[in-house]
């Protein structure tokens, strides 16, 4: 098989030494994440530029390393964010202007279906990006330096490596508040508050160097989960109003529409977590979420998936990262989504399909 070929597998090809090697070496780093950015994601971006920045001696308006976003960010991500030098694009393309990093650093994402904001920019730059990923599918060809752990519960795990072998220390414990902090958001959120199956040791481990770091865990959890707008709680209400269960597939689904959200007055980020509520009824293996939206080629509908790790009378667990890959999406084998060109009743139709 040509070099080129493997090359493009989604596999490992590289490890956080040799990021934190290549880190050092480059000059000015743009770091990116998926669109839409959740914990995970901004955890890792921001943790990595903060410890570029202080490896570097840079900050503020000269910083050697900045992240940039596109879509919706959560409420308190602004809070997170502080005064971490950031671009962001609400809506459409990235637009850098002249900026040319010598870098491009891509954290839990390697799909093109979830870089679409940056393509213009990347595809001039794919043979100067590094991609750290801790998903099941991804697009090989993004960058030939990839360190891809698809055991870590978070990408921020193996973002704490490289960030600890830049700075020369001995495990997370020593690292700076600044970047622990994000670090375990990343780590928090992506499991759920440490409840998701995901959970074993080293993120335990992990968990208890950040917090030896000096990370305030009550301090975070209520700036992430205790200052929600009333809007968030009106569409949490109507979500769970549409609720349909499809006994057959021990299935639950919940819908929302656009008009939903504006009903509601919330934003696209206030459905985080809903995907997990009905998760609490006994008989269900499976919850999908359906949000139904627009853009310039008409209606889109995102599935975002979840399913019980636990056999549920004789039952395996079911694998929603399969069931997303016959939808063009993917992600983990508990947790995963996709992005269906059709409406509501379109994709639900296609969704129990796809589960068999």
């Amino acid at each position: 098989m040509p070099t080129e070929i493997l090359m493009n597998e989604w596999t490992t090809t590289t490890d956080a030494r040799a990021i934190a090697d290549w880190i050092d070496r480059t000059g000015t780093l743009a770091l990116l994440t998926h669109a839409k950015p959740d914990g995970d994601a901004l955890g890792s971006t921001l943790a990595l530029a903060r410890a570029i920045n202080l490896k570097k001696g840079t900050s503020g308006a000269v910083s050697s390393a900045e992240c940039w976003y596109a879509g919706p960010i959560p409420a308190w991500g602004s809070a997170l964010i502080g005064n971490t030098k950031f671009r962001h694009a609400e809506t459409g393309e990235m637009n850098p202007g002249v900026f040319d990093p010598a870098g491009v650093l891509i954290t839990d994402t390697g799909s093109w279906t979830q870089l679409e904001p940056y393509r213009a920019f990347l595809e001039p730059r794919l043979d100067r990006t590094t991609i750290v990923d801790h998903h099941l599918q991804g697009d090989g060809e993004i960058a030939s330096r990839r360190l891809i752990e698809t055991d870590a519960a978070a990408v921020v795990q193996p973002v704490a490596d490289i960030c600890v072998a830049l700075l020369g220390l001995n495990d997370p414990s020593e690292l700076p508040l600044e970047i622990a902090t994000p670090l375990y958001v990343g780590l928090a959120t992506d499991t759920g508050w440490f409840k998701h199956s995901s959970v074993n040791r080293d993120v335990m481990h992990l968990a208890g160097d950040l917090l030896a770091a000096g990370v305030d865990h009550a301090e975070l959890f209520a700036m992430l989960y205790q200052r929600d707008r009333a809007a968030r709680l009106r569409l949490m209400g109507t979500a769970l109003n549409s609720l349909e269960i499809i006994h057959d597939k021990n299935l639950a689904v919940m819908s929302l529409s656009e008009q939903d959200f504006k009903d509601a007055g919330a934003a696209p980020g206030d459905s985080g977590g809903f995907v997990d509520l009905p998760q609490s009824v006994a008989s269900i293996r499976v919850v999908a979420l359906l949000t139904e939206q627009h853009d310039a080629d008409g209606v889109f509908t995102k599935i975002s998936i979840r399913s019980k790790p636990s056999p549920w009378e004789g039952k395996e667990p079911v694998d929603v990262n399969a069931v997303c890959n016959k939808l063009g999406g993917g992600g983990h084998a508990r947790a995963s989504g996709a992005r269906v060109r059709a409406d509501i009743v379109g994709t639900k139709k296609q969704l129990i399909e796809a589960l068999g």
